[in-house]
């Protein structure tokens, strides 16, 4: 816990490194090592990231966030907007996920907005860690917590268990942050507002079909230019059979097989394309809807370096459609964007290609052309036609599981493996989207927590506990150590927190003789308020660059959000689950 304090090492190896002083020293059984690797709690971490891609992947969420999200909202309006809907999505996915969802549509709406992205983005980072107390799987504290009270009471919390408390205290919480918490936060006008200007996305000019079932069908070009408009796209021109229409923008109508020419940036693109349901053409000389393929693919910029084999060709007579089935959807050279027919211009050296790649084929391309992939410049192409299979897995997950009719990991288990199947994810892509830090830091505190309770730990800090409030009701008991780790979940990661002070409530409600549900469920509420520090949860870590914050600057908002917590949590625990 020291060396954790410090924060000078990972938690994860901190963690792991302390799991086998444990081994060694004896305080963990060496056949009870590695049990924290399969333990319930860290398989559904695992599997709700895996299933949050999957949803991600067919633009579910995207789509929700597009009817809900407008520029022209005052600040305080947005922000109840955004942490609304990032405090809902967060009860039913990884509060992580949901920020990260969330995060550059917030980032963009203050670049239209001309104000600093830091006014919004804390804000929305405190409403999804308030919306992961809503159910099981909001946040990991929940989890772990449930199976602390399957391990001693035979029986977990099921999936909405948390609601009436969690979801007045995110009530509560994000009607603070809308009306007051974000006027406390230091405004820094440094740099362009929203991001800094070298993370910006590059522009590219590309050409997009219209396809049969695409709503832009029957409706006129300036409709076209507005819905591109709200999406940061700028619509140049419209071909019909391979012909540009001239006229009025509000009198030339669009129909399938049209041919759009935009400007955009590669994930703007793509956004736009699946809320459309337009086609990426298929690379021929003249633009067709390219066919729908079973494998994933990626945008991702490349660069032609000098003496690469392509330079001084054309991708056609590269074959980079008919061998490598790589569409080139863009072309920047010397900082210019090119507008030419792409198929048939002569790549030079230093230019900059945005490829559209089928998964597996960019290491082909990359030894056969000599280019060169940009580090993070690739971006997964949204699979929109598979949205209501994702929904209707993941929805019948979360129904099967409140029912009792299976356990959540048995549930997510199934959802993933249908991912797989259907090709909503590959295999490749499953084992990328676990945050395999996280996996490390449950699996090795797991067993060190239950070492902690085994050797006599956890009775002996919950008598502490009780020695203080000895006299007092029982609230008061409840109070101190919600207060306790609420504060050590500012200093510590939420996750090591939980698995410390879940048996200590335990142990504590048992000396006092009174319900220990009240204790358990006000550790999970404590253990996922860490709003202090940038270092108590992966959200507030997430957004301390973009935001251009200072480790100073998150008390200012978190601690009077603490307070509210406090005030509003401990009244409904002790109504709900009486002591």
């Amino acid at each position: 816990m020291v060396v954790m304090f410090t924060g000078r090492w990972r938690h994860d190896l901190v963690a792991f490194a302390g799991l086998m002083v444990g081994v060694v020293t004896g305080v963990v059984p060496s056949d009870n090592a590695f049990s924290g690797f399969g333990h319930p709690a860290t398989m559904v971490v695992a599997l709700i990231l895996i299933a949050t891609a999957g949803l991600m992947r067919s633009g579910a969420v995207a789509v929700l966030t597009r009817l809900l999200i407008k520029d022209d909202r005052p600040i305080s309006l947005h922000i109840a907007v955004m942490s609304g809907i990032g405090g809902f999505l967060s009860g039913f996915m990884n509060n992580i996920a949901a920020l990260a969802i969330l995060m550059p549509i917030d980032m963009q709406v203050a670049r239209r907005m001309g104000r600093v992205a830091g006014l919004t983005l804390m804000p929305l980072a405190f409403a999804t860690i308030l919306g992961g107390m809503l159910t099981l799987i909001g946040t990991p504290p929940n989890l772990i917590v449930s199976g602390f009270r399957q391990d001693v009471f035979g029986e977990p919390f099921r999936m909405f268990d948390f609601m009436p408390v969690g979801g007045v205290v995110a009530i509560a919480g994000i009607v603070f942050i809308a009306l007051i918490g974000w006027r406390l936060i230091p405004q820094r006008h440094t740099g362009e507002t929203g991001a800094n200007p070298s993370q910006r996305m590059r522009r590219y000019q590309v050409e997009l079909v219209v396809t049969e079932n695409s709503p832009l069908v029957e409706g006129t070009l300036a409709e076209l230019q507005e819905a591109g408009r709200s999406s940061g796209i700028r619509v140049i021109r419209l071909s019909h059979h391979h012909h540009t229409v001239e006229g009025e923008p509000e009198e030339i109508i669009l129909s399938a097989d049209d041919v759009i020419t935009l400007r955009s940036s590669a994930e703007a693109l793509d956004e736009f394309r699946a809320g459309q349901r337009l086609s990426y053409p298929d690379g021929r000389a003249e633009a067709r809807a390219r066919p729908r393929q079973d494998q994933s693919e990626s945008l991702i910029e490349c660069l032609v370096p000098v003496g690469a084999d392509i330079v001084g060709r054309t991708v056609q007579s590269a074959g980079l459609i008919n061998r490598h089935d790589t569409v080139l959807m863009g072309l920047r050279r010397r900082g210019r964007i090119i507008s030419g027919k792409l198929s048939r211009e002569r790549i030079e050296a230093g230019d900059l290609m945005l490829l559209l790649v089928p998964e597996g084929h960019l290491d082909g391309i990359v030894a056969a052309m000599g280019l060169l992939p940009l580090e993070g410049a690739g971006h997964t192409v949204m699979r929109e036609w598979q949205m209501a299979l994702t929904i209707g897995l993941f929805v019948a997950a979360v129904l099967f599981t409140s029912l009792g009719v299976v356990t959540m990991p048995i549930a997510l288990g199934c959802v993933v493996v249908a991912y797989v199947l259907f090709g909503v994810l590959s295999i490749t892509e499953v084992y990328d989207h676990i945050d395999w830090s996280v996996i490390v830091l449950l699996g090795s505190m797991i067993p060190l927590g239950q070492a902690l309770d085994s050797t006599g730990g956890t009775t002996l800090i919950a008598g502490a506990l009780a020695q203080l409030t000895s006299g007092y009701p029982a609230w008061v008991a409840l109070t101190l150590l919600m207060v306790t780790t609420m504060f050590m979940s500012d200093i510590l990661n939420n996750n090591a927190t939980t698995i410390i002070a879940a048996p200590v409530g335990i142990r504590l409600a048992e000396q006092l003789g009174v319900n220990a549900d009240a204790f358990l469920m006000g550790v999970a509420v404590s253990a996922a308020c860490a709003f202090l520090t940038p270092i108590g949860h992966q959200n507030n870590t997430l957004i301390m660059g973009p935001g251009d914050y200072r480790f100073g600057d998150y008390w200012r908002m978190g601690l009077p959000l603490e307070m509210i917590v406090m005030l509003v949590s401990v009244p409904m625990l002790l109504t709900v689950w009486p002591l």
